[in-house]
């Protein structure tokens, strides 16, 4: 073996920070030496299975200078990718921590699997060094060379094996550093957009909130899951900061995901995470929203729209708190409290099919219902003030003033879209005032759009588009256009030409609406 390029390999392992990198290195270079005819490193993998923890040799790296036709020295499947521990020559040195050199050997020797590929390559001696960094066995080096190979030949690659070890072990110990390194800085991504994203506090003295209110500071202190009930824009995001905020995790992250908003086919890699080659795509380790949320809380939005596919996995996290990324046989462990959210029928998803009953039991252990904003009207004057005030600091304008009249305006509306819904309609106002008196008619504009959608190519009895002056007449105006939606759709909410494609919203939205403006019934005899 040539020395001088063993030194260089080193030297280049040394500075070397991705495992990956060190690997392909540590294989090149060996068979850069003149005679080697393959190189190959096999490392340690380890998964857990109810026997205990299993163990095993896995090709990680491969290289070499081969004669035979089409032949790839860098493939890293076949017949040898795999070798349990104890198995074979490559498995005994792991589990020995004893190298092996066969010096000079011929195709006949009764331990060669192949004989035909020895004689084809003029293989002559073969010799293996485990790599053992800080007493503990990362995995075997493997050399094939068409030369013998002498005792000091030997004692040279158990040199190399030692610095090799080394350097994977640093390689793997930066990795882990740049992982927990990329792990807050997405913590901090995801709080940061928790806060953007908040709309105020949970304000408000009604029952209806204060009941809810009451709730939060009876489950925040323990660990119980809790599912948090109600339409869209209630504020279900404020009650999962609300009881993390109360309990003994608030220490720790509270991560959201929007199951809504995820891909069917990446919800286990968003789940869970996945490492790099798992899929198309992969191109490195991906922590997932469990491990993120290790120690603190999970908070599961639109729990609902997870895919029935995916749901025993995200029941055995619940209940084992174990789980393993995407293309890793590793069982990983998390501590996460759980907090879902829906706006769905939770029972009419049962019975149909479309969610799991036992993960619905595990996940509403103390469900929370969040009252709509019609049902606590009493709190609509404290919650637009609180955004009047915050939107003119935001957009850097004079606070206009609320008045009682207009108080009892906004009071007198029915707030389909709820308190996301006040807030989008103060801020506009703020926007609409230039610093001067709020105004809330000129809102009305904003349904110009989804109006001439349903209306164009309607006949005489279509609602009229005459901008409304009063949040009353909007809200009449309102359930027309969205009577006409369901009348130019046959019933149907969802889908091509469907009423809420037509409105230009959410189908979940058009529902909430449906059943605040009463226009439930209508739809479903429309769709018969």
């Amino acid at each position: 073996m040539n020395l001088d390029v063993l030194q260089k390999v080193m030297l280049a392992i040394a500075d070397a920070r991705s495992t990956d990198h060190v690997l392909d290195l540590l294989a090149d270079g060996i068979a850069f030496c003149p005679n080697v005819a393959l190189a190959r490193i096999w490392l340690v993998r380890r998964a857990a299975n109810d026997r205990g923890e299993q163990r095993w040799l896995q090709l990680a790296a491969s290289a070499g200078n081969l004669h035979a036709p089409g032949a790839d020295a860098k493939k890293l499947d076949g017949r040898f990718a795999r070798f349990e521990v104890g198995d074979r020559k490559i498995g005994r040195v792991a589990a020995t921590g004893e190298g092996v050199l066969l010096g000079d050997l011929a195709p006949e020797d009764p331990w060669i699997a192949e004989p035909a590929w020895i004689r084809t390559e003029s293989i002559r001696a073969f010799a293996a060094q485990p790599l053992i960094a800080r007493g503990e066995t990362l995995g075997v080096l493997g050399v094939f060379d068409r030369q013998p190979l002498s005792t000091a030949d030997f004692a040279w690659l158990r040199t190399f094996a030692d610095h090799a070890a080394v350097a994977i072990s640093n390689a793997r110990a930066f990795e882990e550093i740049s992982q927990l390194r990329r792990k807050l800085e997405l913590e901090n991504d995801y709080l940061r957009e928790e806060v953007a994203s908040s709309f105020g506090d949970l304000l408000g003295s009604s029952p209806a909130l204060g009941k809810a209110l009451r709730q939060i500071e009876m489950v925040a202190p323990t660990e119980a899951s809790v599912l948090v009930l109600g339409e869209s824009g209630v504020g279900k995001e404020l009650v999962a900061h609300a009881v993390h905020e109360r309990s003994a995790r608030r220490g720790h992250p509270l991560i959201k995901v929007n199951c809504g908003a995820v891909p069917g086919e990446l919800f286990e890699s968003e789940f869970f995470g996945h490492v790099r080659g798992a899929f198309t795509g992969a191109a490195r380790d991906r922590v997932g929203r469990f491990e993120l949320a290790d120690g603190g809380t999970l908070f599961l939005d639109e729990v609902g729209e997870i895919p029935l596919a995916h749901q025993p996995k995200l029941l055995r996290v619940l209940q084992e708190g174990t789980f393993e990324r995407v293309g890793d046989g590793r069982t990983r462990k998390v501590d996460v409290r759980l907090i879902a959210a829906t706006n769905r029928d939770r029972a009419d998803a049962v019975a149909r099919g479309r969610f799991r009953a036992d993960l619905y039991y595990r996940l509403s252990v103390f469900p929370i219902e969040v009252p709509p904003l019609r049902e606590r009207r009493e709190d609509v004057p404290m919650l637009a003030q609180h955004f009047v005030k915050r939107s003119a600091r935001r957009l850097a304008v004079p606070e206009p003033r609320l008045t009682l009249a207009q108080a009892r305006e906004l009071q007198n509306y029915d707030w389909p879209g709820n308190v996301r819904e006040l807030q989008h309609v103060v801020e506009r106002a703020v926007i609409l005032s230039r610093g001067g008196s709020l105004r809330f008619a000129e809102l009305a504009s904003g349904a110009s759009s989804p109006i001439a959608r349903v209306t164009s190519g309607s006949n005489s009895s279509a609602p009229s588009t005459e901008t409304p002056t009063t949040l009353a007449e909007l809200k009449a105006l309102e359930k027309r256009v969205v009577a006409a939606a369901l009348e130019r759709s046959g019933g149907k909410i969802s889908g091509k030409d469907g009423a809420a494609e037509l409105l230009g919203v959410p189908p979940t939205t058009l529902e909430s609406k449906l059943r605040a403006l009463g226009l439930e019934k209508r739809a479903r005899r429309q769709a018969k």
